[in-house]
């Protein structure tokens, strides 16, 4: 790839030296000079074919010194090099063109949509927002200006400002952003909790529900807070609609709920609750749940029964290595038992792992947006094994 995109750095110079050339011949008909021009092309692309990017990008700023028409060119090659990671040498070519006093306005706003491009692709966040800000008066570009400077507040965690963007774009362009905007007031109320500011975060998740009424994560972080402010039975209503509306995301509430109803004397109903949701909608991440408040508030034994019968039910790779961790004790000494269970449990740990349906980046935890390509909401609630198992 890389060899190729140098070859598209070679010819795209020749190309337009070749446009060039036929110019030269029609103006030396007429009795004008065009050697000037195609003698800096052929030196930036000897600078190219020799590694030496830097002279190339010097001797292509002399052809547009010598034909202002070339824009196109070096707009060509400062996305090139943007793509071939060499965001240093993007900048300085769109730079260039930006400060150019007989640059069109037109061309002068395509320049600095690019030059934001690149300080986006080289991590200065600061600088790219400036660029992508001074875009915003200009109606070609403020859509995309909008797009750029969501993803850069999202990036820096400035979620008041993404929700301000978010919603212009809703304005402005009748972009749908319902439920990146109320994870973004959950992202605020996560923030506030952490900050022991209980009202922000009450104030955050009212308006995440009032945004989208369907957010699982605003009902999970309101019984969360519910919980902290000693309010029991409101945590538990928040957590029933969920288990009620969504089971999908059963694994995420189940035992926050049961340690609720246990809380408030109803254990007996806890663990019914518990059980019935594995017989319904079993999953591994349930099943650890499960297990381990039967094991805490009846027997390791009756724990043990449950596992071993959910396993007939459901096999799972990923069971089977809970099981064999649970007699761990018995199996002491046994070296075939250990070493069988050394192997499973290198086979379960890249099971045991969540993957967005968007890119495929694979997580140890549960995330709302993912880590690899940002999306929101796009992993499933389930282990790969599970996935996969489908």
């Amino acid at each position: 790839m890389i060899e190729l995109e140098l070859w598209y750095l070679v010819l795209l110079p020749l190309l337009f030296a070749a446009g060039w050339w036929l110019r030269g011949v029609d103006a030396r008909q007429r009795g004008g000079d065009g050697d000037s021009g195609p003698r800096a092309y052929f030196r930036g692309l000897n600078y190219l074919l020799n590694e030496q990017p830097d002279k190339a990008i010097d001797a292509f700023i002399e052809v547009v010194r010598l034909d202002p028409e070339t824009v196109d060119l070096h707009f060509a090659l400062g996305n090139l090099f943007r793509r071939r990671g060499e965001v240093d040498r993007a900048v300085r070519i769109h730079t260039h063109l930006l400060n150019r006093a007989d640059l069109p306005a037109r061309s002068r706003a395509e320049a600095l949509a690019e030059l934001g491009q690149d300080f986006l692709k080289g991590g200065l966040l600061d600088r790219a927002e400036e660029s992508f800000t001074r875009l915003l008066d200009e109606p070609r570009h403020r859509t995309d200006a909008l797009r750029a400077l969501l993803r850069i507040y999202q990036m820096e965690r400035e979620w008041g400002k993404a929700i301000e963007i978010a919603r212009r774009l809703e304005r402005e362009a009748g972009e749908s952003s319902h439920a990146q905007v109320a994870h973004f007031h959950c992202e605020s109320a996560e923030k506030a909790l952490a900050d022991k500011d209980e009202d922000g975060a009450r104030t955050h998740l009212e308006q995440a529900m009032k945004v989208n009424r369907k957010s699982v994560r605003a009902a999970i972080l309101a019984g969360d807070l519910a919980v902290r402010r000693g309010q029991g039975e409101e945590a538990i209503d928040h957590w029933r609609r969920i288990v009620e509306l969504n089971p999908e995301y059963l694994p995420l509430v189940a035992g926050r709920l049961a340690d609720a109803l246990d809380a408030a004397g109803r254990r007996a109903e806890a663990l019914n609750f518990l059980r019935r949701s594995l017989l319904d909608h079993p999953s591994i991440d349930l099943l650890d749940i499960v297990h381990g408040r039967v094991a805490a508030w009846e027997t390791p034994a009756a724990a043990d029964t449950l596992l071993r019968d959910e396993l007939q039910r459901h096999p799972s790779l990923l069971g089977f290595e809970r099981l064999l961790a649970s007699r761990a004790g018995a199996a002491f000494g046994d070296a075939p038992v250990e070493q069988l269970r050394a192997l499973i449990q290198a086979q379960a740990r890249k099971l045991a792992r969540y993957r967005c349906s968007k890119c495929g980046f694979r997580a140890r935890e549960f995330h709302w947006q993912c880590p690899g390509c940002t999306s929101w909401d796009s992993y499933p609630p389930r282990r790969i094994e599970e996935l996969d198992a489908q």
